[in-house]
């Protein structure tokens, strides 16, 4: 979400300029903040346990923006610890927007107590719901410039494994949240890809998942990951939730999903541009 409060021209002299010129050119058009503001009105009116953000919630990692989306999601009905926020590769544009993530969502993307890491890294982080495990990891960091891939890293993925396999989540259903794809071909591209996604792949296969959620690239994507014993894990991308402009398929979505053990079932949520609210698109299910 864009907001230029307090920005001086300084603050463009990295690589911002680029992102800049990208929303002069498109953003500013194309995504509305009323459009995401008709979406928390709707989860508040549909009364959702808990919400889930897969990321890039600025444009360019300034503060105002930051400081900004903040503002927005504090208008669900629930705190932060229903609100599970992680960040995009735009919430890491810059090097200053990781801990600027940090500073102003941290309470959205804090471990329950009991699952802290010993050195106070955060990621992965785990908040289980009644039988629900959100377990949520980070791909982003400040890449060169025009890129935007993502990697977990290998410590990020050992501790991946290391929750999934957690006697404390038997008998839960396991949702792992990523910003970037982890399957399919917009996973393996060399500048907007995930550079270790079969690393995550072969954690989420042997230790087991019931679905993967991301974002990144803006659309309602559905792909699947081989678990164990021929199982068959979702992994479903959506768009972005401020997206106003002509193409269709982009259009503002949100996914709301009633999950248990066992149970998987969604409905998709669209922006009717013409009514100004977000309706019902589609119902899916799968067990």
């Amino acid at each position: 979400m864009l907001s230029l409060a307090g920005t001086r021209l300084r603050d463009f002299v990295n690589k911002r300029w680029i992102g800049a010129l990208n929303l002069l050119a498109n953003r500013a058009r194309e995504h509305k903040v009323e459009v995401f503001d008709a979406m928390v009105a709707d989860i508040n009116a549909l009364g959702i346990d808990h919400v889930l953000c897969t990321g890039d919630i600025t444009n360019v990692a300034l503060p105002s923006e930051f400081e900004f989306a903040r503002g927005r999601f504090d208008r669900l009905d629930f705190g932060a610890a229903d609100a599970t926020i992680i960040p995009g590769n735009h919430d890491a544009y810059v090097h200053a927007g990781v801990p600027l993530f940090a500073d102003y969502f941290g309470d959205n993307f804090a471990c329950d107590p009991g699952w802290e890491w010993p050195d106070r890294d955060p990621w992965p982080t785990v908040r289980v719901r009644g039988d629900v495990a959100i377990v949520g990891v980070t791909t982003s960091l400040e890449t060169p410039w025009f890129t935007a891939w993502g990697r977990l890293g290998a410590k990020q993925i050992g501790r991946l494994a290391q929750v999934l396999d957690d006697d404390r989540l038997a008998g839960t259903f396991k949702l792992v949240a990523i910003h970037h794809p982890p399957v399919g071909p917009k996973a393996e591209h060399d500048r907007h890809g995930l550079k270790d996604h079969r690393q995550f792949c072969r954690v989420v296969a042997s230790a087991g998942a019931d679905l993967v959620v991301h974002g990144h690239e803006h659309l309602d994507m559905r792909n699947e990951l081989r678990g164990r014993n021929g199982t068959r894990i979702p992994v479903h991308g959506i768009q972005s939730a401020t997206y106003a402009g002509l193409r269709r398929k982009h259009r503002a979505h949100y996914r709301v999903y009633t999950l248990g053990p066992g149970v998987l079932t969604h409905e998709l949520r669209a922006w009717n541009p013409d009514a100004g609210r977000f309706e019902s698109a589609s119902a899916r299910s799968s067990t």
